[in-house]
């Protein structure tokens, strides 16, 4: 059996940086994620996506962002367990907890941190006839995992939100030819991205077709056309491309929480905005996961919910023992 002070359920970019904030209030914290590597949706989804919201970095590639935080994490030997998912959690105490995965690790803690991003989740496919028949390698995909395999491609990207918009505006000089269909005259994106995609497109670098849904798309044993229609003049237009990268987001799936008695709206944990807790005593959710109101889904956000957390957890871990907060210009980071 695995013992710790605080497990941490998921093993994003939130989660790694709340084994920083609990290293400086020397808990050790043992991660537990279904995936097979550290970083959550970044890995997983978009390493090579660049960022720019996250302080200090006017952009940082996705994948990047993830070494820096387990490197900044090192210091406090956080342990792993990866290619695994929380199936059970049992609250044994007032301050004990046993968490089982679905083969069989068990992990004795202190303290429970959910920080499981989206939870399960699939991407959202468009009605487009003949979409399956591409996907798998042939020419359809619904995430970027490594942007060079598109060099000199002609591409459709298919969206109106930040990923659309932030790919469009990364592969404009990577791909030989780039579509951007919107079923809008209107994004959903930062305004910023925005102004971007119509410079690029004004520029002569993207094509771009708004009021626009995808109907079929066609070839033999790859993808070779996607047929869409204007929606306003009903106009057909066919375009040669060699991948199609519909971006409509992901479909979200709590698995196992759903069963571990929490509160929960809409597919998120409820918590406290004094610090995250849950419905749970010794128990907190934190990132996309958990939800309040004015809730924002950013990075940056997440990281400011790891901070307050770990010190809520402290105080739960150690009733009545007094803590006096040092910024780390002081005392520095301490390894244990």
């Amino acid at each position: 059996m695995i013992t710790t002070d605080i497990a941490i359920v998921g093993a994003g970019p939130v989660a790694l940086f709340a084994i920083f904030e609990a290293g400086l209030l020397k808990m050790r914290c043992h991660l537990i994620d279904y995936l097979p590597q550290v970083g959550g949706q970044l890995s997983e989804i978009y390493p090579k996506k660049p960022i720019y919201d996250i302080p200090g970095f006017p952009s940082i590639i996705a994948q990047d962002l993830v070494e820096n935080l387990v490197k900044q994490a090192e210091p406090f030997h956080p342990g792993y367990t990866l290619g695994e998912r929380i199936e059970v959690l049992e609250k044994r105490g007032e301050r004990d907890f046993l968490l089982t995965t679905n083969l069989g690790t068990q992990i004795q803690a202190k303290v429970v941190v959910i920080a499981g991003g989206l939870g399960c989740f699939e991407p959202r496919k468009p009605e487009v006839e003949g979409l399956t028949k591409f996907e798998n390698g042939k020419g359809i995909n619904y995430m970027i995992i490594d942007p060079e395999k598109y060099r000199n491609q002609k591409m459709v990207i298919s969206g109106g939100g930040d990923s659309a918009l932030d790919w469009a505006i990364f592969l404009a000089d990577v791909c030989a030819e780039l579509t951007l269909v919107h079923r809008s005259e209107s994004f959903r994106g930062a305004p910023d991205s925005v102004n971007k995609v119509m410079k690029l497109a004004e520029d002569g670098k993207i094509k771009l077709h708004l009021n626009t849904v995808l109907n079929s798309v066609a070839g033999n044993e790859k993808l070779e056309s996607v047929t869409m229609t204007h929606s306003k003049t009903n106009e057909q237009t066919v375009i040669s491309t060699d991948h199609l990268i519909p971006l409509f987001g992901l479909s979200p799936k709590l698995g196992p929480i759903e069963n571990w008695g929490l509160n929960i709206d809409k597919n998120a944990i409820e918590v406290n905005t004094d610090d995250y807790s849950t419905n749970i005593d010794g128990v907190y959710a934190i990132g996309d996961i958990n939800t309040y109101k004015n809730k924002l889904k950013l990075i940056l956000c997440g990281f400011h919910e790891s901070a307050l957390m770990a010190h809520s957890a402290y105080k739960y871990m150690n009733p009545g023992v007094k803590y006096t907060m040092k910024y780390t210009t002081v005392q520095g980071v301490n390894e244990f």
